[in-house]
């Protein structure tokens, strides 16, 4: 996956998602609810993202994927960095950014969840 689809699919989620640069010129980051569910270095080379996902799952992404590693500069328990070097699927990617969306969603307030975004996910890493 490249960098414009990504934020094609970050932005065509359910709900207000913003983009933004809060922390310098090469770090975008996507925002649901005022909250952060994927962040990107803009100028890596391959590309990478943080991503939200269950200590568990996060565990066993790791173990199955070379290009899976703890969440840099971030809380290495709940966020992964998924280094996209063509070694994962964009299926999988896609699922992968589906559920640090809905985890960040499902901690919002109800009242600023997207109506659609409440039924549950599954957050676990698919069959081997």
């Amino acid at each position: 996956m490249h960098l414009e689809s990504i934020r094609k699919y970050c932005l065509g989620k359910e709900g207000k998602i913003t983009e933004e640069f809060p922390f310098d010129e090469e770090t975008l980051v996507f925002k649901i609810g005022g909250k952060i569910f994927l962040v990107t270095d803009i100028e890596g080379y391959p590309l990478n993202m943080n991503l939200k996902c269950e200590p568990a799952a996060a565990i066993e992404l790791r173990e199955r994927y070379n290009s899976v590693r703890p969440g840099y500069h971030m809380n290495k328990k709940h966020w992964n960095t998924v280094i996209l070097d063509g070694s994962i699927p964009d299926r999988e990617i896609k699922r992968m950014i589906d559920i640090s969306y809905h985890l960040v969603v499902k901690k919002l307030k109800k009242a600023d969840q997207p109506s659609n975004s409440r039924r549950s996910t599954q957050c676990t890493p698919p069959e081997k």
